[in-house]
Protein backbone atom coordinates (compact mmCIF):
# COMPACT_ATOMS: atom_id res chain seq x y z
CA UNK A 1 0.00 0.00 0.00
CA UNK A 2 1.37 3.42 -0.87
CA UNK A 3 1.67 6.10 1.84
CA UNK A 4 -1.42 7.87 0.56
CA UNK A 5 -3.72 4.84 0.32
CA UNK A 6 -6.23 4.33 3.08
CA UNK A 7 -5.82 7.85 4.46
CA UNK A 8 -8.88 9.73 5.53
CA UNK A 9 -10.03 12.35 3.02
CA UNK A 10 -8.82 15.86 3.61
CA UNK A 11 -5.85 14.91 5.76
CA UNK A 12 -3.38 15.21 2.89
CA UNK A 13 -1.37 12.17 3.90
CA UNK A 14 1.25 11.41 1.27
CA UNK A 15 -0.05 14.19 -1.00
CA UNK A 16 2.17 17.08 0.03
CA UNK A 17 5.06 18.21 -2.11
CA UNK A 18 8.38 17.02 -0.62
CA UNK A 19 9.43 20.44 0.66
CA UNK A 20 5.96 21.14 2.08
CA UNK A 21 5.84 17.75 3.79
CA UNK A 22 9.22 18.19 5.46
CA UNK A 23 8.31 21.69 6.65
CA UNK A 24 4.96 20.45 7.98
CA UNK A 25 6.68 17.62 9.86
CA UNK A 26 9.19 19.99 11.46
CA UNK A 27 6.46 22.43 12.49
CA UNK A 28 4.37 19.62 13.97
CA UNK A 29 7.41 18.22 15.76
CA UNK A 30 8.23 21.56 17.36
CA UNK A 31 4.66 21.82 18.66
CA UNK A 32 4.58 18.24 19.94
CA UNK A 33 8.00 18.40 21.57
CA UNK A 34 7.06 21.74 23.11
CA UNK A 35 3.76 20.47 24.50
CA UNK A 36 4.75 16.93 25.50
CA UNK A 37 8.55 16.85 25.76
CA UNK A 38 10.88 14.43 24.01
CA UNK A 39 9.52 11.36 25.76
CA UNK A 40 5.84 12.23 25.37
CA UNK A 41 5.89 13.11 21.66
CA UNK A 42 5.48 10.17 19.30
CA UNK A 43 6.23 9.77 15.61
CA UNK A 44 2.62 8.72 15.00
CA UNK A 45 1.21 11.83 16.69
CA UNK A 46 3.63 14.14 14.87
CA UNK A 47 2.70 12.53 11.57
CA UNK A 48 -1.00 12.97 12.31
CA UNK A 49 -0.48 16.65 13.13
CA UNK A 50 1.47 17.13 9.90
CA UNK A 51 -1.08 15.23 7.81
CA UNK A 52 1.40 12.62 6.57
CA UNK A 53 2.04 8.94 7.02
CA UNK A 54 4.41 8.00 9.89
CA UNK A 55 6.62 6.24 7.34
CA UNK A 56 7.21 9.58 5.64
CA UNK A 57 8.45 11.07 8.91
CA UNK A 58 11.03 8.29 9.16
CA UNK A 59 11.88 8.76 5.50
CA UNK A 60 13.00 12.32 6.17
CA UNK A 61 14.22 11.79 9.74
CA UNK A 62 15.47 8.33 10.59
CA UNK A 63 14.48 8.38 14.24
CA UNK A 64 12.74 10.49 16.85
CA UNK A 65 16.14 11.66 18.08
CA UNK A 66 17.09 12.85 14.60
CA UNK A 67 13.73 14.59 14.24
CA UNK A 68 14.18 16.32 17.59
CA UNK A 69 17.67 17.47 16.61
CA UNK A 70 16.36 18.93 13.35
CA UNK A 71 13.22 20.49 14.82
CA UNK A 72 14.93 22.04 17.83
CA UNK A 73 18.18 22.81 15.95
CA UNK A 74 20.37 20.79 18.29
CA UNK A 75 23.79 21.98 17.14
CA UNK A 76 25.72 18.70 17.37
CA UNK A 77 24.47 16.14 14.83
CA UNK A 78 23.02 13.05 16.47
CA UNK A 79 25.18 10.83 14.25
CA UNK A 80 28.32 12.61 15.48
CA UNK A 81 27.30 12.20 19.10
CA UNK A 82 26.57 8.53 18.52
CA UNK A 83 29.99 8.06 16.94
CA UNK A 84 31.58 9.45 20.09
CA UNK A 85 29.52 7.04 22.18
CA UNK A 86 30.62 4.17 19.92
CA UNK A 87 34.22 5.27 20.35
CA UNK A 88 33.81 4.91 24.10
CA UNK A 89 32.02 1.59 23.61
CA UNK A 90 34.97 0.27 21.61
CA UNK A 91 37.29 1.04 24.50
CA UNK A 92 39.05 3.91 22.72
CA UNK A 93 38.46 6.41 25.50
CA UNK A 94 41.98 7.72 26.03
CA UNK A 95 41.39 10.57 23.58
CA UNK A 96 37.66 10.93 24.08
CA UNK A 97 37.98 14.32 25.79
CA UNK A 98 39.89 15.78 22.86
CA UNK A 99 37.55 14.19 20.30
CA UNK A 100 34.51 15.57 22.09
CA UNK A 101 35.97 19.07 22.39
CA UNK A 102 37.13 19.20 18.76
CA UNK A 103 33.65 18.16 17.65
CA UNK A 104 32.03 20.95 19.65
CA UNK A 105 34.57 23.55 18.55
CA UNK A 106 33.97 22.62 14.91
CA UNK A 107 30.26 23.28 15.43
CA UNK A 108 31.00 26.65 17.01
CA UNK A 109 33.36 27.63 14.19
CA UNK A 110 30.54 27.19 11.67
CA UNK A 111 28.27 30.28 11.71
CA UNK A 112 25.08 28.23 11.33
CA UNK A 113 26.14 25.76 14.01
CA UNK A 114 27.10 28.56 16.37
CA UNK A 115 23.78 30.34 15.79
CA UNK A 116 21.86 27.12 16.49
CA UNK A 117 23.85 26.47 19.66
CA UNK A 118 23.30 30.01 20.95
CA UNK A 119 19.61 29.85 20.12
CA UNK A 120 19.23 26.56 21.95
CA UNK A 121 21.13 27.91 24.96
CA UNK A 122 19.07 31.11 25.15
CA UNK A 123 15.84 29.13 24.85
CA UNK A 124 16.87 26.75 27.62
CA UNK A 125 17.86 29.63 29.92
CA UNK A 126 14.68 31.64 29.29
CA UNK A 127 12.08 28.89 29.04
CA UNK A 128 11.77 26.03 31.51
CA UNK A 129 9.89 23.96 28.94
CA UNK A 130 12.75 24.32 26.46
CA UNK A 131 15.24 23.50 29.22
CA UNK A 132 13.27 20.39 30.17
CA UNK A 133 13.13 19.21 26.55
CA UNK A 134 16.85 19.71 26.09
CA UNK A 135 17.63 18.01 29.40
CA UNK A 136 15.44 15.04 28.56
CA UNK A 137 16.99 14.72 25.10
CA UNK A 138 20.53 14.90 26.44
CA UNK A 139 19.85 12.32 29.14
CA UNK A 140 17.86 9.83 27.07
CA UNK A 141 19.69 10.09 23.76
CA UNK A 142 23.27 11.02 24.61
CA UNK A 143 24.27 10.89 28.27
CA UNK A 144 22.69 7.61 29.33
CA UNK A 145 24.09 5.62 26.36
CA UNK A 146 27.47 7.29 26.84
CA UNK A 147 27.39 6.50 30.56
CA UNK A 148 26.68 2.87 29.76
CA UNK A 149 29.62 2.87 27.35
CA UNK A 150 31.97 4.38 29.92
CA UNK A 151 30.72 2.09 32.64
CA UNK A 152 31.26 2.48 36.36
CA UNK A 153 29.16 3.99 39.11
CA UNK A 154 30.38 7.50 38.34
CA UNK A 155 29.65 7.49 34.60
CA UNK A 156 26.65 9.83 34.66
CA UNK A 157 28.41 12.21 37.05
CA UNK A 158 31.46 12.23 34.79
CA UNK A 159 29.42 13.08 31.73
CA UNK A 160 27.52 15.83 33.56
CA UNK A 161 30.84 17.37 34.61
CA UNK A 162 32.11 17.19 31.03
CA UNK A 163 28.93 18.84 29.79
CA UNK A 164 29.30 21.63 32.35
CA UNK A 165 32.83 22.31 31.11
CA UNK A 166 31.74 22.48 27.47
CA UNK A 167 28.69 24.66 28.10
CA UNK A 168 30.71 26.97 30.31
CA UNK A 169 33.38 27.34 27.65
CA UNK A 170 30.73 28.07 25.04
CA UNK A 171 29.14 30.78 27.19
CA UNK A 172 32.49 32.44 27.93
CA UNK A 173 33.65 32.22 24.30
CA UNK A 174 30.48 33.17 22.42
CA UNK A 175 28.08 34.88 24.84
CA UNK A 176 30.26 36.78 27.33
CA UNK A 177 33.07 36.94 24.73
CA UNK A 178 35.74 37.08 27.42
CA UNK A 179 39.23 37.49 26.04
CA UNK A 180 41.56 35.85 25.40
CA UNK A 181 39.27 32.82 25.20
CA UNK A 182 36.83 34.51 22.82
CA UNK A 183 39.42 34.73 20.05
CA UNK A 184 41.71 31.84 21.03
CA UNK A 185 42.53 29.39 18.20
CA UNK A 186 40.76 26.03 18.59
CA UNK A 187 44.07 24.20 19.02
CA UNK A 188 44.93 26.41 22.00
CA UNK A 189 41.60 25.61 23.61
CA UNK A 190 42.07 21.91 22.97
CA UNK A 191 45.51 22.01 24.60
CA UNK A 192 44.13 23.77 27.68
CA UNK A 193 40.70 22.21 28.11
CA UNK A 194 40.84 18.68 26.65
CA UNK A 195 42.95 17.29 29.55
CA UNK A 196 40.31 18.53 31.99
CA UNK A 197 37.57 16.90 29.95
CA UNK A 198 39.54 13.68 29.83
CA UNK A 199 39.99 13.73 33.61
CA UNK A 200 36.26 14.20 34.04
CA UNK A 201 35.63 11.23 31.78
CA UNK A 202 38.27 8.77 32.96
CA UNK A 203 40.44 10.28 35.70
CA UNK A 204 40.11 10.67 39.47
CA UNK A 205 37.26 12.92 40.62
CA UNK A 206 38.28 13.27 44.23
CA UNK A 207 39.30 11.25 47.27
CA UNK A 208 35.75 9.91 47.80
CA UNK A 209 35.25 8.92 44.13
CA UNK A 210 38.22 6.65 43.46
Amino acid sequence: MSPGEGARPGRGRGRRAPGDAEAAILAAARRRFGDHGFGGATIRAIAADAGVDPALVLHYFRSKADLFAAAMQVPIPVDTARQLVEQASDGDIGQLGEALLRTVLAVWEDPDGRAAWLGMLRSAVADERAAAMLREFLVDVLLRPAAEALGGADAERRLALAASQIVGLGVIRHVVELEPLASAPPDDLVAAVAPTLQRYLTGPLGPDRR
